[in-house]
């Protein structure tokens, strides 16, 4: 059992030291209601009192139904300030201009969404001086369930090393709401979608195969394939380097 009221001072002088060295007013995250967001945007608030959560549902009933009260159940039970920023319309102008220049498949179509969540708090971090928190676990990391410059994206992570468990911890420590803690984790990119539905995997098994090594032959199968196959999310680009010669 971690001592979460130690760690808790850690990660808050953490965002704190990161802010101030940046010079930044203030810190932006995206609160979509789930479990990695509420416990970023409690830390971030509690390091900084001008920390604004943006609530951005997109299309599915999901979005504006449990996630939207999730969300704002967590802001008003921590003094998060919180608003709305609606990408439904922008998502479907971005599938109607892009379609005129390719058939979009599936995944193409579900990453549109993370992506232009992450423009919104970009644009919102650079009008107000602000950073931007990411809110990306250990687990999803490993796995590459996430959103190559999407939801990957961030300024700085306090929750980086934390596994789903850790995080239900931290959570549970915190009394935040029973209903984030309870919901099953989703991306909530289109009806009835869940992370463990996804990737064939739970993610009891996927922190077990990271903090012990322990994994069922299927289970470790598909963990490895997954973390293989998604390396190029956790590297900075591929870019062209001259030899040393050249540069003399």
């Amino acid at each position: 059992m971690k001592d979460y009221a130690r760690e808790i001072e850690r990660r808050v002088e953490f965002i704190r030291t990161v802010v101030t060295s940046a010079g930044a007013d203030g810190i932006v995250y995206g609160n979509s209601g789930g479990k990695d967001c509420a416990l970023v945007g409690i830390l971030c608030k509690m390091a900084c009192g001008n920390t604004v959560g943006l609530i951005m549902p997109c299309g599915t009933a999901q979005n504006y139904g449990s996630d939207k009260a999730d969300a704002t159940a967590v802001a008003q039970q921590f003094g998060i300030e919180t608003r709305l920023v609606d990408i439904t319309a922008a998502r479907q102008e971005m599938c109607k201009a892009v379609g005129e220049a390719a058939t979009l498949g599936d995944a193409a179509v579900a990453n549109i969404a993370p992506r232009l969540r992450m423009t919104a708090l970009y644009a919102v971090a650079a009008s107000e001086n602000r950073l931007v928190a990411g809110t990306g676990n250990r687990s999803e990391r490993y796995m590459g369930y996430f959103t190559k410059w999407g939801d990957g994206a961030c300024d700085f992570n306090p929750i980086a090393d934390l596994t789903v468990t850790d995080i239900y911890e931290f959570l549970r420590h915190l009394d935040a709401p029973a209903s984030i803690i309870a919901k099953a984790p989703s991306a909530g990119l289109f009806e009835g979608q869940t992370d463990e539905n996804d990737m064939g995997v739970t993610y009891r098994a996927i922190d077990n195969f990271l903090l012990d090594g322990t994994a069922s032959e299927q289970d470790r199968r598909i963990i490895e394939r997954y973390h293989r196959t998604s390396g190029h999310k956790r590297r900075l680009p591929i870019m062209f380097e001259p030899s040393p010669e050249e540069n003399k």
